[in-house]
């Protein structure tokens, strides 16, 4: 039997790396066969340079991607097969740590050891990938205090949240993951509330909008649309990156946010278009759909988990001597991850359809398809995101439809 399960999880790490390597390949080589040409819908929108240099861009991360997903899939395969889970747990053990304690420091220690493997791809990926096409603008002051925060932040929260978990694993009986369900259900919506005042202000400024034809318009449409908003804000993204966006932070009374990338770049007719997409997600309620999906799927998740902590052949299989709650979770991360990646098309395909909503809410309630048209375009080419996608790739992992299929939309709905 323990022979058996490490076949299949082998099998299920490899086949999920083999697909997305397919992907990805896929992806780039019907990129690289447009050649750097415009579309025949985007003429006259995007620029024949703009159109290059997404190519030049959506090729450069796909061989990232591949080296990247090379590296995770062997690591994945070493952290499982190698032993060192069990002689993690055991070293904890002779040092006398037991319980939650023991708990938390096992996951604390084997989420460092995955950070620190990946650190030379997050570091190549902001300081080669992004500078080399104009975008990163992080310093390497800045992103050693991003480093530090995020520890920090990732202590002061993880380790009560961990041992949290562990009480309702012990103390709660057979019916555990349901309790631990509602806790961290709990803990999920308290952090929806204090990200915006509380986090998200350690790693940027948020500075309210001035006053102005912008502001003014924006304030005009959350009136006419009946959005409540805590204020419309604007965030320093510049620091660290060109890229553009704009979203909104909260869930019952959202803040709006707006990139000063944004603000410096759209006019203010396409910035009311982005905001009034904004407020479709929020009028259409898809935030809300979105928190209740995520937290039925951590529901699916713990419940799987209560079945396989009591399958002694699946410790046995990784090296362990016995059962214990942080090797299972350990287990489930790292090989969970080769079943979750067969269910992303659909949550893509959910987001798609999202997008397509808000986009539509945007022009209905604006009246400007063209504004909304142009911003599309605009964030399209300040991001370089690929004019060209492989139809399979961008439905397996596309959270927003292609600019083509996102402009085609758009004329669709005034038919």
């Amino acid at each position: 039997m323990p022979g058996a399960i490490q076949v299949t999880v082998a099998l299920l790490v490899l086949l999920r790396g083999a697909v997305e390597a397919g992907l990805l390949l896929l992806n780039l080589r019907h990129s690289a066969a447009a050649g750097g040409a415009v579309p025949q819908a985007l003429r006259g929108r995007v620029s024949l340079e703009t159109a290059r240099r997404s190519l030049d861009y959506t090729v450069a991360r796909g061989r990232f991607a591949l080296a990247h997903l090379a590296w995770n899939t062997a690591l994945t395969l070493v952290l499982l097969f190698s032993g060192v889970l069990p002689w993690l747990d055991e070293v904890l053990a002779r040092l006398g740590l037991g319980g939650a304690t023991r708990f938390a420091a096992f996951l604390l220690a084997v989420s460092a050891l995955t950070s620190l493997a990946n650190l030379p791809f997050s570091l190549h990926a902001t300081f080669v990938l992004e500078a080399r096409f104009g975008f990163n603008r992080t310093t390497w002051r800045t992103w050693l205090a991003d480093q530090a925060k995020g520890i920090a932040l990732s202590l002061a929260l993880g380790v009560p949240l961990l041992y949290g978990a562990w009480f309702f694993m012990s103390a709660t009986g057979v019916w555990w993951w349901v309790w631990l369900w509602a806790f961290l259900a709990a803990v999920q919506v308290l952090f929806l509330w204090l990200y915006p005042a509380v986090i998200a202000p350690l790693f940027n400024r948020f500075t309210p909008l001035p006053d102005g034809d912008l502001r003014s318009r924006l304030e005009a449409l959350s009136g006419d649309t009946g959005f409540r908003t805590r204020g419309l804000f604007v965030m320093d993204a510049s620091r660290r990156s060109s890229h553009s966006n704009a979203w909104f932070m909260g869930i019952v009374r959202p803040r709006i946010v707006l990139f000063d990338t944004l603000v410096q770049t759209m006019t203010v007719e396409e910035a009311v278009a982005v905001l009034a997409h904004e407020i479709g997600h929020f009028r259409e309620r898809h935030v809300v759909k979105r928190v209740a999906a995520g937290l039925l799927a951590s529901l699916g998740g713990l419940w799987t988990l209560s079945l396989l902590v009591t399958w002694a052949p699946l410790f046995r299989a990784f090296g362990f001597p016995g059962p214990s709650w942080q090797a299972a979770v350990a287990l489930l991360a790292l090989g969970g991850a080769a079943v979750t990646f067969f269910l992303a098309p659909l949550g893509a395909w959910w987001s798609r359809r999202h997008e397509y909503a808000a986009d539509r809410y945007s022009v209905r309630h604006t009246g400007a398809p063209e504004a909304m048209k142009s911003a599309l375009v605009k964030l399209n080419g300040e991001n370089l995101s690929n004019l060209h996608p492989h139809p399979w790739y961008s439905r397996w992992h596309y959270s927003h439809p292609p600019l083509v299929d996102r402009l085609a939309a758009i004329d669709a709905a005034l038919e």
